[in-house]
């Protein structure tokens, strides 16, 4: 994986991907970012995927930063959720069963995802919606995809142009694979499998162990 406030790292994804500007620092996770909106930094949102309303801690307290943003955008499958209640856009989106493309589990297991039925009118894959925006905000020609095999195709040739650094996330072994015919394979897929050496990644080479003590049980009196 890549570190992006090392310049080396962001030239590289900035060479590939003919960008005249790259980010130099990581943008805020999840819980920052619902602050950010509390504090009235963030001017617009679009929620994609998760209805943080409901599943974030202190969902109260996010549900109330989200309202405290002039501009919020939703993206689900449902009509009427708590997040969606909050937006001044609301995009359809197709369900998991409705749209094609790859899934990668826990242990990093990519798999094939096809869809068994079709979106209703009007709902589109996460990946249309975004390409339909980037191109109204005249980005077209960096967003011109027209499947998710050319998506893909893209995320291989990225994990492929990284060099020495970045390998944990190897996918080269994809680059000739029929898209259509994929099966589910772990990455990285080559012959290097981490530690296998014996070594880690410390100075003197060895793993960090440390004890956890075990709490107390409470006592409970009968």
């Amino acid at each position: 994986h890549l570190d992006i406030e090392n310049p080396d790292h962001r030239q590289t994804v900035q060479d590939f991907w003919l960008s005249p500007t790259i980010c130099t620092r990581a943008g805020l996770k999840a819980v920052d970012l619902f602050e950010a909106c509390a504090s009235g930094k963030i001017k617009a949102l679009w929620v994609m995927s998760t209805n943080p309303a409901v599943s974030m801690p202190n969902a109260n307290g996010v549900a109330a930063a989200i309202q405290n943003v002039p501009f919020v955008v939703v993206s689900d499958i449902m009509e009427r959720t708590d997040t969606g209640d909050l937006a001044e856009v609301l995009l359809p989106a197709a369900g998991w069963g409705e749209k094609d493309g790859t899934v990668t589990n826990s242990e990093r297991r990519i798999s094939r995802q096809r869809s068994f039925l079709k979106a209703p009118e009007n709902a589109r894959p996460d990946w249309e919606i975004i390409c339909d925006v980037a191109g109204r905000m005249g980005w077209t020609d960096a967003f011109n995809y027209t499947a998710p095999a050319e998506i893909f195709a893209e995320y291989v040739a990225l994990s492929a142009a990284t060099g020495d650094f970045g390998r944990d996330l190897d996918l080269s072994v994809f680059a000739d694979v029929d898209y259509a015919n994929l099966i589910p394979t772990q990455w990285p897929a080559n012959e290097k499998r981490f530690f296998a050496d014996g070594q880690f990644y410390h100075a003197n080479g060895r793993a960090t162990m440390l004890p956890i003590a075990q709490p107390k049980a409470p006592t409970i009196e009968v």
